[in-house]
C-alpha cells in the first residue's frame, strides 16, 4: 500500500518568510507615521519660504547755494539690475548673461573693468572639456586644483574669446560680484540704457530670471564752481571705501553702495544719503526668489543750502584765473602756480566764497584748474598781514600801550652782519601807524619785550621758547595756528616753526615763521572786524527736507552762528588796531591806499609779504637748488564801521615782492561783492552804494602810493 507524502516546508524558509513579513510590517508602519503623523510637517518643510529684507539706495540730497540756486543735483537714468539668489551656480548666471547679451549688448566701456581672472573663469565655464584637460587625474585631487587650473590657461587660450563673448563676460562678472538678494546695476552707461533697450528687456523678463529694469541716478554738477570742495561720491564699482567698510556696514549700507568719499559729500553723508528703500525677498528653501515686495519706499536725502553765494563764487573764481594768467605771463612769476580767496561774514561765520585756482601746463599751454580745497588744506607764511595780532598781543601782554611809539630804523644784533628793519626807514611810529606803514621794527620791539628785554644796538638776543609759546597762545585766539572748525574734513592747522635761534622770534612777529591757511587768515581778520568774537566758519547754512515738487522743503536744521571764543583783549585795544587797518586802506602812505583809497564801501585791512623758498630736487630726492620767492597776502573787511564781509587773499611763490597781484585781486573781489549786493535789492536794502570811477593815487614819479 502506497503511503501518502506530506508537504514539508523547511524551518529556515519559514524563518525567512517571517523576517520578510516583519520588514513589510515595519515599512507600512513607517509610511503611516510619515503620511499621517508627520505628513503635514514634511509638506511645510518642502514648501518652506524665507522672508529676507535688503536695502536699496535712494537719490542723494540736492545742494543749493544761499539763494537756492542748484549746484549739485541728481539725474535719473534707466538701468538693468540683477538680483542674485542664494546658492546660485556660476553656470546659471552665465546662461542669463548669454541671453541678456543677445538682447542688449553691454556698454563697451565696461570691457575695461574685466580682469584676467574674469576671462579665465569664463573660459573654464565655456570650454569645460579643454579646461578639464589642463590637469591630470592626480592633480584634480589636490586642494588647490582650481587655482592650478587657472594658472594653466594661456594667453592663447584667452585670445579665443570673441568680441561678442566680451559682452557676455562683462555681464557675467557683474552678476558674480553681486551681493545675494540685493539688486545690482549691471548696465547703465553714461546716459542710461536707451528707451529701446528698456522695452526689449521689459518684454523678455519672463525668460530672464532675476533680471529687472529700474531708474537709477547719478550726481550732476550744474555749475563748474567749487569742484574740489563739493567733493565726490564713490562709483558702484568702488562701493564702500575700504578704510570705512566696517563703519558703513554697521549702519546698514551694502558693500556696493555709493557714498561721499571727499569733502562736503563725505562730511554730510548722513544728511545727503537719505533713508534707504527696503525690499522683502521671498525665497524658497533653495534660495530662489519667489516674490519681491517693497515694504518701505525710503526717502531721498535731505537737501543742503550752502552759505556760498553762487554768483559771487563764480565771479571770484574768474577774477583769480584772469589775474593768475596775466601775472604768470609777465615777469617775476616763474614759480607762481596758485592763488586763493576766502570771503566770509565776520558776524555770522557764513562763507560767501571759498575759491582757489591752480595753473598747470598741458601741451605747452597754461590750464587753470579748481583748487578751492587749498584754502583750508594748504598753509603758507603770511607775512605782515598778521601784524594786527602782534600789536594786540603786545598790548594785552602789557609790553606796549595804546600810543606807544618806537623809532623805526635798522636794528643791529650781535653776531649778525646785516641789520633787521622795515622796507624803508619810517621814523617814529605809534601802534596805528605801525600797521598803516607796515613797520617791521615796531613788531620786532614787541617781540623783544615779550622776551623780557629792550632793544639796544648790537645786543645779544636771548633764546626764550616760553615767550614764543606765549605769543602763539594769543595768536590762537584769532584762529591762527589752530583749527577754524569749518564743517569740512581734512583741515590743516599750519606748521609751527621750531625756535632754533632768537632771531626767529622776531620773524614770528612779522608773520615769517609759522604757516597758516587762507581760511585761518580770513578767520583772524574777521575776529578783528567782529570786535574780538571768533566765529565758526560755516559752509552749510540750512538742511531741508526733500520734496517731490520743484520747490524747497521745510527746514530740518538751521545753522545758527557759533562763537568759538572772545579774544581776551580790551575793546580799546581792538579799536586801535581797527583804526590802523582803516589807515592802511584809506589814508595817504597806507600800504593799500593806492588800491582802496577811493572805494565807496569804506574798507579796512592789512597787506602782507613773506619770504619763502622753492626747492628743486633730483630724481633721488636730493636737494639740487633753492630759490627765494615771496608770498603776497591781503586781508580786510568792509565797511569799516559796520563790517559785513571779510576776506583773505594769498598768492604764493612770486619772484618779486613788488608785484601787486594780491591787491588787484582784493580790489576786484571786494568791488564785485558790493556790485552784486547793489544788484540784489533785498540784500542791499538800506546800504546804497555810490559808484565812482576808480582812481589810483600816484607819487610824483608815477608809481602807486603806499607800496609796501
Amino acid at each position: 500500500m502506497n503511503k501518502k507524502k506530506k508537504t514539508h516546508v523547511p524551518l529556515r524558509l519559514n524563518f525567512l518568510f517571517f523576517i520578510v513579513f516583519c520588514l513589510f510590517a515595519a515599512l507600512i508602519v513607517r509610511l503611516g507615521l510619515v503620511q499621517i503623523v508627520y505628513g503635514e510637517d514634511y509638506v511645510k518643510e518642502v514648501n518652506r519660504t524665507e522672508n529676507l529684507e535688503v536695502s536699496v539706495s535712494v537719490p542723494r540730497g540736492v545742494i543749493y547755494d544761499r539763494d537756492h540756486r542748484t549746484i549739485v543735483d541728481n539725474v535719473a537714468k534707466n538701468a538693468i539690475t540683477y538680483t542674485k539668489p542664494k546658492g546660485t551656480k556660476p553656470e546659471e548666471m552665465l546662461d542669463i548673461a548669454q541671453k541678456l547679451a543677445e538682447l542688449v549688448p553691454q556698454n563697451e566701456e565696461r570691457f575695461e573693468k574685466i580682469t584676467e581672472r574674469d576671462f579665465k573663469d569664463y573660459w573654464i565655464l565655456t570650454r569645460p572639456e579643454r579646461a578639464k584637460a589642463k590637469l591630470t587625474e592626480k592633480e584634480w585631487k589636490k586642494k588647490d586644483a582650481y587655482k592650478l587650473q587657472l594658472s594653466r590657461i594661456t594667453e592663447e587660450d584667452l585670445s579665443e574669446i570673441t568680441n561678442d563673448e566680451m559682452h557676455v563676460v562683462s555681464y557675467f562678472r557683474e552678476m558674480v560680484s553681486a551681493t545675494s538678494l540685493t539688486p545690482k546695476i549691471i548696465k547703465k552707461g553714461k546716459d542710461g540704457i536707451t528707451t529701446e533697450e528698456l522695452a526689449i528687456v521689459s518684454e523678455n523678463l519672463e525668460g530672464l530670471p532675476n533680471i529687472d529694469v529700474t531708474t537709477d541716478w547719478d550726481r550732476d554738477l550744474h555749475v563748474e564752481i567749487l569742484d574740489s570742495v563739493l567733493g565726490s561720491i564713490t562709483s558702484a564699482d568702488e562701493g564702500l571705501p575700504a578704510d570705512k567698510l566696517d563703519y558703513y556696514l554697521a549702519r546698514g549700507y551694502s558693500r556696493d553702495d555709493r557714498v561721499g568719499k571727499s569733502q562736503l559729500e563725505e562730511e554730510y553723508e548722513d544728511v545727503l544719503a537719505g533713508q534707504k528703500k527696503k525690499i522683502r525677498n521671498i525665497t524658497d528653501k533653495a534660495g530662489n526668489v519667489l516674490n519681491t515686495e517693497v515694504i518701505n519706499e525710503g526717502k531721498s536725502g535731505n537737501d543742503l543750502i550752502l552759505s556760498i553765494n553762487f554768483e559771487l563764487q563764480a565771479e571770484v573764481e574768474k577774477i583769480i584765473e584772469e589775474e593768475l594768467l596775466a601775472t604768470k605771463k609777465g615777469k617775476g612769476a616763474r614759480f607762481l602756480d596758485r592763488a586763493y580767496v576766502v570771503m566770509m561774514n565776520p558776524k555770522t561765520g557764513e562763507i560767501y566764497s571759498l575759491a582757489g585756482k591752480e595753473i598747470k601746463t598741458k601741451n605747452g599751454q597754461y590750464v587753470v584748474e579748481d583748487h578751492a580745497l587749498g584754502t583750508f588744506t594748504s598753509a603758507y607764511a603770511m607775512g605782515s598781514a598778521v601784524k594786527g595780532a602782534t600789536v594786540l598781543t603786545g598790548m594785552q601782554a602789557g609790553v606796549i600801550n595804546p600810543g606807544t611809539v618806537f623809532n623805526d630804523r635798522p636794528m643791529y644784533f650781535k653776531g649778525n652782519t646785516k641789520p633787521k628793519g622795515s622796507y624803508a626807514v619810517l621814523g617814529s611810529v605809534d601802534d596805528r601807524n605801525a600797521l598803516k606803514l607796515s613797520s617791521n621794527v615796531y613788531m620786532f620791539n614787541i617781540a623783544l619785550k615779550m622776551m623780557g628785554v629792550n632793544y639796544s644796538p648790537y645786543m645779544a638776543t636771548p633764546l626764550k621758547p616760553e615767550a614764543l609759546d606765549n605769543m602763539r597762545s594769543y595768536f590762537h585766539q584769532f584762529g591762527l595756528g589752530v583749527k577754524t572748525e569749518i564743517d569740512l574734513p581734512s583741515e590743516s592747522i599750519g606748521y609751527p616753526g621750531k625756535l632754533s635761534n632768537p632771531g626767529l622770534m622776531l620773524d614770528y612777529a612779522i608773520g615769517q615763521f609759522d604757516t597758516y591757511t587762507p581760511l585761518q587768515l580770513a578767520q583772524y581778520v574777521s575776529t578783528i572786524a567782529n570786535d574780538g568774537y571768533r566765529m565758526k566758519p560755516q559752509i552749510v547754512k540750512e538742511i531741508r527736507q526733500p520734496t517731490l515738487e520743484n520747490e524747497l522743503g521745510p527746514v530740518v536744521k538751521p545753522f545758527e552762528p557759533v562763537v568759538l571764543n572772545k579774544i581776551d583783549m580790551s575793546d580799546e585795544y581792538l579799536d586801535r588796531v581797527q583804526e590802523g587797518f582803516r589807515r592802511v586802506m584809506q589814508e595817504p602812505r597806507g600800504t593799500a591806499t593806492a588800491w582802496f583809497g577811493n572805494s565807496p564801501y569804506n574798507p579796512a585791512g592789512k597787506t602782507g609779504t613773506a619770504q619763502s623758498f622753492v626747492f628743486e630736487r633730483d630724481e633721488n630726492g636730493k636737494l639740487k637748488h633753492t630759490w627765494s620767492t615771496y608770498n603776497l597776502t591781503l586781508v580786510g573787511y568792509a565797511p569799516y564801521d559796520n563790517p559785513e564781509v571779510a576776506f583773505a587773499i594769498v598768492v604764493p611763490n612770486l619772484d618779486t615782492d613788488k608785484n601787486p597781484v594780491n591787491k588787484k585781486i582784493g580790489q576786484r573781489v571786494l568791488d564785485k561783492y558790493f556790485e552784486l549786493k547793489k544788484a540784489t535789492p533785498t540784500e542791499a536794502e538800506g546800504n546804497e552804494i555810490i559808484e565812482t570811477e576808480d582812481q589810483v593815487p600816484e607819487n610824483e614819479d608815477g608809481t602807486p602810493i603806499g607800496e609796501e
